[in-house]
């Protein structure tokens, strides 16, 4: 009996001290096929792969295949879903994600990268951490414009009671009802038929989602805001992640670290391109008056300061950063 006991006890401890055996990593996200995520998405898995050691790989999932942001982000802590990327959804995890939401917050890609440097990995990736959540790269959403069927948006008057489609997050919200509109919260996949459908008028989302999800059939204007930056967060369950073998860890932090040279300069030709297609494919294109956005924006600033603790020294860390951009 004691023999028995021994044995057992003994393959209990291997088990628990045994490398995990080597599997397929899944990589789920919400963009379309021939979306920036989509492209992103790729070719990190290309990137990782040839890293990895044998036997791992990095298979990626698109068009909300395993689910909405949310539900990849409970699937994360469930190791069902091993990445995500995730963007303004953040927010809802950790409060200083809502640093992103500021408009007109981020100048340009250059300034993204001071700001990561200073601010994301100093202090918002912790408090992703803190939630359960690892970020193991920045790479990028976009900067967000306004589409509709009302009217051109040229200024924040523009948007009165215009039914506009937002991600889940609080600060999209309220900078889109301070200025004016009825912000509706919806999950990315079911926009295009809501927008079809005439259950909402409008909605705002970088150029590269825009095409992906063909919103110009069901669109007649682009107004060009550009409102906010949002960066996409290479996402792993901290919990989960830590319990790969180190050479897996290594080998899958450094392809998402690399891949952000592609991501950005991949997002910069689609800002280019993308365009142009959008105008050929019928939509009517504007340029809205940035400084209006600005000066309706103040309150968005206030309620940030007050609302998240450290939000003021983040705003103002950040926007110091600007400086040269």
């Amino acid at each position: 009996m004691k023999m028995l006991k021994l044995a057992g006890a003994l393959l209990v401890s291997a088990s628990l001290t045994a490398p995990l055996a080597a599997k397929e990593l899944k990589f789920g996200h919400v963009g379309a096929p021939g979306s920036l995520f989509a492209a992103s998405a790729e070719h990190f898995a290309e990137v990782a792969n040839a890293k990895l050691p044998d036997g791992w790989s990095v298979a990626v999932f698109g068009s909300s295949q395993l689910g909405k942001d949310k539900e990849l982000l409970q699937k994360l802590k469930l190791g069902t879903v091993d990445f995500a990327l995730p963007s303004s959804v953040m927010s809802s995890v950790a409060p200083e994600f809502g640093l992103f939401e500021m408009p007109y917050l981020v100048k340009d890609r250059e300034h993204m990268k001071r700001i990561e440097a200073e601010i994301v990995w100093p202090q918002i990736a912790p408090a992703a951490e803190a939630q359960g959540y690892k970020v193991l790269a920045l790479w990028e959403n976009g900067f967000r414009n306004i589409t509709n069927n009302v009217r051109p948006i040229t200024t924040p008057a523009d948007l009165d009671g215009v039914k506009l489609r937002t991600p889940n997050g609080e600060w999209r919200v309220k900078m889109f009802q301070s200025y004016g509109a009825n912000p509706t919260p919806m999950a990315f996949s079911e926009v295009f038929v809501a927008l079809q459908t005439g259950v909402i008028d409008g909605q705002e989302n970088p150029l590269a989602q825009i095409a992906s999800a063909k919103f110009q059939e069901v669109q007649t204007y682009l107004s060009m805001t550009g409102h906010v930056y949002t960066p996409a967060y290479v996402t792993v369950s901290a919990n989960h992640f830590g319990k790969l073998p180190e050479a897996v860890q290594a080998a899958l932090t450094e392809a998402a670290r690399e891949s952000q040279s592609f991501v950005y300069e991949t997002a910069a030709q689609m800002d280019v391109d993308l365009l142009e297609q959008l105008k050929a494919g019928g939509m009517e294109v504007n340029e809205a008056d940035k400084q209006a956005f600005i000066e309706a924006s103040a309150s968005i600033y206030a309620a940030f300061a007050e609302e998240v603790e450290g939000g003021q020294e983040m705003v103002d860390a950040a926007i110091a950063l600007g400086a040269g951009s």
